[in-house]
């Protein structure tokens, strides 16, 4: 294993240090809340942040998009952008 010479500095706003394959589910949360999610595969996203609240449609959402935020959900119904991975 690597070394990490930074170990101790992980904050929300400092790089990822984990990524996880995101799949899209109206029932489960995601497995951990990331700081971005990453889009391979554009389309629309439909999120529900990590406070709660409404679901919201990113719509258009291109190819390759590093998207700043913070959602428990990843909704299945209305998303249709693929190829997304968690970045925590």
């Amino acid at each position: 294993m690597p070394q990490d010479r930074f170990p101790s500095t992980d904050s929300v706003t400092s790089p990822a240090r984990e990524c996880f394959a995101v799949v899209p589910s109206d029932t489960e949360e995601l497995p951990q809340i990331p700081k971005a999610l990453y889009v391979g595969t554009g389309g629309d996203l439909v999120l529900n942040g990590a406070s709660g609240g409404p679901d919201v449609v990113f719509r258009n959402v291109p190819n390759g998009m590093i998207l700043d935020l913070r959602p428990s959900f990843v909704r299945s119904t209305g998303t249709t952008a693929a190829d997304i991975v968690g970045l925590a």
